[in-house]
């Protein structure tokens, strides 16, 4: 059920001034391990328009040869992406199961706002998963950056 529907668009411009940046994750399902990368100013435009269950090459973002598939992400308020929301738009919904919420008893529906399953200029976190590996391991590809120690 759908109660209201919010869609309030903001060019890729103002995002830029402000800082936002979109990060990707990157699932490898035969190791079990993610990679986190922030994307570059531009490249983002490669992932506009596209929609949760569609698959890309990672080339764009430093992955080459291999293949992506986008399963979901989150904007930056936070809401995160359902694939049963259409387009880009964030709506208010009765849910009972699915990504942005966690039943705590059997039949337990809720009240939450959602983002649709569009990827656009507002959206903060992209995450996908391996089709097809490539030559070089995602290991190599994007290492794990060192934090400095106090």
């Amino acid at each position: 059920m759908l109660f209201s529907i919010y869609n309030k668009p903001i060019g890729v411009g103002l995002l830029i001034a402000r800082g936002v940046l979109m990060k990707i994750v990157i699932s490898d399902t035969k190791s079990g391990k993610s990679y986190q990368t922030d994307v570059e100013k531009g490249k983002e435009l490669a992932l506009i328009g596209k929609k949760i269950g569609e698959t890309f090459d990672g080339g764009v973002f430093g992955a080459a040869g291999y293949t992506l598939e986008i399963t979901g992400g989150s904007d930056s308020s936070g809401f995160p992406m359902r694939k049963d929301v259409p387009e880009n738009r964030k709506i208010t919904a009765l849910v009972s199961e699915g990504p942005g919420f966690r039943p705590t008893r059997k039949g337990e529906r809720k009240k939450k706002i959602l983002r649709g399953n569009a990827i656009s200029q507002e959206t903060a976190q992209v995450n996908m998963k391996v089709q097809e590996a490539g030559p070089t391991a995602l290991e190599q590809l994007f290492p794990k950056k060192e934090a400095a120690k106090k």
